[in-house]
């Protein structure tokens, strides 16, 4: 019974290390391999402006958190507040980014980004662009399993849940493109 029950927790591993397999092979632009010199360059442009910098600030946010810079994620997370509290339509969700810039455990503000970028994925869903295309990123194994979400300017999966201890793990579930 020992033996059959090791088998099933190695095979357990196994199903869980290939699950976050970054599987895709879409060429990304400028994205090198280290996590400490993400550096992506887009052609995403909006026809509202001030999504625009929502959606840049957002990116600064979800890159600090890669990185597990929970001080930058602070600071970014306050600076998308600040965007998201002039834009009527995104006003209710600037609280969710300043809980995250109000807090500096890392862990706390990976939570909360969950629940910050669920609600910003459905706002551009909505959002016009006039170049370029915007990618929802899923990571199954975030938040304890139940999976957690995000936006990314690029294809190549850069994980804000777990950052370098599996910096890969996920899939482009989505893909936001010009209507």
């Amino acid at each position: 019974m020992k033996l059959i029950s090791k088998n099933i927790g190695f095979l357990a591993v196994l199903v869980l290390l290939y699950s976050c397999q970054n599987t895709n092979n879409v060429d990304s632009t400028n994205v090198t391999d280290s996590v400490k010199t993400v550096e992506v360059k887009t052609n995403l442009k909006f026809v509202n402006p001030s999504e625009e910098l929502i959606y840049n600030s957002y990116i600064n946010l979800k890159d600090a958190l890669v990185l597990a810079d929970a001080s930058n994620a602070s600071k970014f997370a306050l600076e998308l507040a600040s965007q998201l509290s002039k834009e009527p339509s995104f006003k209710d969700i600037s609280k969710l980014a300043n809980k995250i810039g109000n807090d500096t455990d890392l862990k706390n503000q990976r939570k909360v980004f969950t629940d910050l970028s669920n609600q910003l994925i459905a706002q551009f869903k909505k959002a016009k662009l006039s170049e370029g295309k915007i990618f929802v990123q899923h990571c199954p194994m975030a938040n304890n399993g139940d999976g957690g979400d995000w936006l990314a300017s690029e294809a190549n999966i850069r994980n804000p849940y777990y950052g370098d201890e599996m910096l890969e793990c996920g899939s482009v579930v989505e893909e936001i493109t010009i209507k």
